[in-house]
């Protein structure tokens, strides 16, 4: 199963729109170690923000004010508005705040998440040394025979954290293994959308990508997660009703 966010992905179709493969590893995303230094504030907020509390309207000019945004972009739909933007010259988007409370757009609604996408600054070994080790793994997929990635979720910070592996044939998670792409969102979001809907892994150390695949080596955990609903019970039927949710949200991501 492949991990479709409860979002609009705006910066993962960017990424799987673009002909040729993008470089995941580049230098002209967003330079931020923020994650792992925890300034000028500790994840989820990032910035000054955190998914869940800080309001749109005092967020935006937040991101407005930051050093390297060009190209800063307020779009909306039905009952979202977010902003993206491009950083260092690059032609890409690197980055995106969401608000996304599924009703008519207002200043005073929370932000609901956010998306970075880094340069290849920090490493899988830094971020556990900072964070700790993640709770589960989300087989990643491919974006060429060279490029990579596994999905790691951090369910108390709440933070979703990409890492780049050397291809999906030979590729493998290492200490020196780069984070490439980072979501904040809230403790409910990541509980009953992300958690409840994915099939998830236990974090086994440094393995290799063909490892984390599909559960093949490593078998889904079956332990029941608690959510903010109660406690939801992890079993056959539920791996199937969250590929199907996985599905759907794909189907009704807008491609760009």
């Amino acid at each position: 199963m492949k991990l479709h966010l409860l979002i609009p992905g705006i910066l993962l179709v960017l990424l799987a729109a673009c002909s040729p493969p993008p470089n995941l590893r580049d230098t002209n995303m967003w330079q931020d170690e923020s994650l792992i230094t925890g300034e000028p504030c500790a994840a989820p907020c990032w910035q000054g923000i955190t998914p869940g509390e800080t309001l749109w309207r005092d967020a935006r000019p937040i991101v407005e004010d930051l050093p390297g945004v060009k190209d800063l972009q307020i779009q909306e739909q039905e009952g979202q508005i977010g902003a993206i933007w491009r950083t260092n010259g690059s032609d890409q988007y690197c980055c995106a705040i969401v608000s996304n409370s599924g009703e008519a757009v207002d200043e005073s609604d929370v932000v609901s998440y956010i998306q970075i996408r880094l340069a290849p600054n920090i490493t899988l070994g830094e971020l556990i040394e900072a964070q700790g080790a993640p709770a589960y793994v989300v087989n990643g997929e491919e974006v060429s025979e060279e490029q990579a990635y596994i999905v790691l979720l951090y369910p108390d910070i709440p933070v979703i954290a990409y890492t780049f592996v050397a291809g999906a044939a030979n590729g493998a998670l290492s200490s020196s293994s780069e984070i490439v792409f980072v979501v904040y969102l809230t403790p409910e979001a990541m509980q009953n959308e992300v958690i409840r809907n994915s099939s998830l892994q236990a974090w086994e150390g440094y393995q290799s990508f063909s490892y984390y695949a599909e559960g093949e080596a490593n078998p889904f955990e079956l332990t029941p997660e608690a959510t903010a609903e109660g406690t939801v019970e992890a079993s056959d039927d539920a791996t199937a009703d969250a590929d199907a949710t996985s599905e759907a949200t794909q189907e009704a991501t807008p491609s760009s």
